[in-house]
């Protein structure tokens, strides 16, 4: 209790230490300014047009700054503490290179709906429009892929404005905001008072829905018989997960979660009933497309959830609850739109949702079309299955790791086999599928939980995007625990290529990647290689009760396939299930 009390002492005279009125530099303020938003932790690289920022943190030890190897490692890194903690993550960058190098990283988020603040340097304002040497226009460049940007012309405006970009990231629909700050308004010095208040003229989302349309909702579940509850990475981000289950449960709707929405339901539930789209469960699909009322909640009706619009759902009136209310009927009519925060709707529709007492016959249905088709594989005990790997990863780590992957097939076996039962504890790139996002989010991940164990599961094509990070946890012992699922092959191009182009393969050998056990050791990073399964085992424990961070390379065969696979152009219910099938 005095080890708590002296915590909370210091980290009160440390706010107040911080709030202190003073006449100091624009980089002194950035830096205040991000310790009172909360900030323990930003992660960078320098270069000239941010060395008055970097210079303000010689000696600065009110949060930590992980310097990456690449800017894309830093904003990825970001990324990823933010989907794990739940708080803004923020990034810095120099000005031209450096800031587009961040591009792939804010348009990641941006699909997601993760709140960054991202910061970067620019020329000084005398020099901006000039071509200057490093001058790019990021935030002209990111305008299309940022919620907000600013470019700050006045060292005076600085505390308002990154007051206002941690408030609009982490409210409303979340996202990235852009604070682009001109060397000179670095340097330069005012009176720096801590703005506490926000007033954005035209911004207010709402969190509250309308109480008639709750009703609607309520009354259309007490009247369906086949009702399904769709839910997405909107739950997640809302901080939904206990609301969701009370409201699940309450009514007794069959649900299914989204890619990103996954870990927002537990998976051992007997309601759920997995992942659905174009490498979701027969179950999952087969429901959407039975279903006679489906509630969304917090998804965006994306592509590789609906496939086929025209043939979605067909018998189904649509519920769409969404913070954003673009979203509500832009891809998919909605027969009820509900604008809110999903906690609060749910909160709202917990306190009358009754028990959907005419879906006891769809209900016992669904139980039996898990029982009759599950996920499944043709195992072997020859050559290493990508996914029993990931079965053996879930079952070591009991389902309690926070798990990041890049984009590919291994993610889609690490969504269909290992099985989340808490929300944050899927990270991956959902919208915009960018490879290289696996590894250096995961660093960011244990960052924001150094307690608890994060497995990062790639591919050896992403892997190789941002290998470099390895560096990062070398020097800093960060212990994430990477695996490799090695085909040597574009996995998912090779398996569209061999489905839908006719077997025609093309430009998708990977065999000539390095020795990811040489190259992690190269970084100072202990690694293991397993060709079967008794060495899978054997080697991923060992990773597992190494200290530091440890990568396991997994051989696995080139040729295996995602199943289930709906096609382009098809509908969610025609499914390719494979040889399992």
């Amino acid at each position: 209790m005095v080890a708590q009390s002296a915590t909370l002492r210091s980290k009160g005279e440390l706010m107040e230490r911080m709030s202190k009125p003073d006449v100091i530099t624009g980089s002194e303020m950035l830096l205040r300014s991000l310790v009172l938003e909360g900030v323990d932790c930003v992660f960078g690289y320098p270069g000239g047009a941010v060395l008055f920022i970097y210079d303000a943190m010689h000696g600065f030890s009110d949060f930590h700054h992980l310097l990456t190897r690449h800017e894309q490692g830093a904003i990825h890194a970001a990324d990823g503490y933010a989907r794990a903690s739940g708080k803004v993550g923020v990034c810095i960058a120099t000005s031209g290179p450096g800031a587009t190098n961040l591009v792939t990283g804010i348009a990641t988020a941006y699909m997601d709906s993760v709140p960054l603040v991202v910061i970067t340097g620019n020329v000084a304002t005398n020099f901006i429009g000039t071509d200057a040497f490093q001058e790019a226009d990021i935030t002209g460049i990111t305008m299309p892929i940022t919620k907000h940007s600013y470019l700050v012309r006045d060292v005076k405006d600085l505390p308002r404005i990154i007051h206002e970009a941690f408030h609009i990231a982490n409210t409303g629909r979340k996202g990235p905001v852009l604070i682009d700050i001109p060397k000179d308004v670095s340097s330069h010095k005012a009176m720096f008072k801590p703005v506490n208040e926000v007033s954005i003229r035209g911004y207010n989302p709402t969190v509250s829905a309308k109480k008639p349309q709750i009703d609607k909702m309520i009354k259309a579940i007490e009247e369906a018989e086949r009702p399904v509850i769709l839910a997405g990475g909107g739950v997640v981000y809302s901080g939904g997960h206990e609301e969701l289950y009370e409201f699940a449960t309450k009514a007794g709707v069959p649900i299914t979660t989204t890619l990103l929405g996954l870990g927002a339901f537990p998976s051992g539930h007997e309601l759920w009933m997995g992942m659905p789209g174009m490498h979701g469960t027969f179950t999952a699909n087969k429901a959407i497309q039975g279903a006679d009322l489906l509630v969304n909640i917090g998804a965006r009706f994306d592509d590789r959830v609906t496939m086929k619009l025209d043939g979605f759902a067909p018998n189904a009136k649509i519920v769409h609850i969404d913070i954003d209310p673009a979203e509500i009927g832009k891809n998919v009519p909605t027969d009820i739109p509900i604008v809110g925060d999903i906690k609060t709707v749910l909160q709202q529709a917990n306190k009358e949702v009754k028990y959907a007492a005419k879906a006891d016959a769809w209900r016992a249905h669904i139980q039996q079309s898990k029982l009759d088709h599950p996920l499944g594989y043709v195992d072997s005990e020859v050559v290493l299955k990508p996914q029993w790997v990931i079965e053996m990863i879930h079952e070591t780590t009991k389902g309690e790791a926070i798990v990041t992957t890049d984009v590919g097939q291994h993610q889609m076996w690490a969504a269909q086999y290992y099985r989340f039962n808490q929300p944050r504890s899927w990270i991956t790139s959902g919208g915009l599928g960018t490879m290289g996002f696996g590894f250096p989010s995961s660093i960011g991940a244990q960052m924001a939980h150094p307690d608890r164990l994060v497995v990062s599961i790639n591919g050896d094509g992403g892997m190789q995007m941002c290998a470099q990070e390895l560096a990062v946890c070398a020097i800093n012992n960060i212990p994430v625990k990477v695996a490799i699922i090695n085909n040597q092959v574009l996995g998912m191009v090779r398996q569209w290529q061999e489905l839908i182009y006719e077997n025609r393969t093309s430009h998708i050998d990977l065999a000539g990647s390095p020795d990811f056990v040489k190259l992690s050791e190269a970084y100072g990073v202990k690694a293991f290689r397993a060709t079967n399964k008794e060495e899978a085992r054997d080697a991923w424990i060992a990773a597992l009760d190494h200290p530091g961070p440890a990568v396991v390379e997994f051989v696995v065969r080139k040729d295996e396939n995602v199943y289930p696979m709906v096609t382009q152009g098809s509908t969610i219910d025609d499914m390719l299930l494979g040889d399992s099938e």
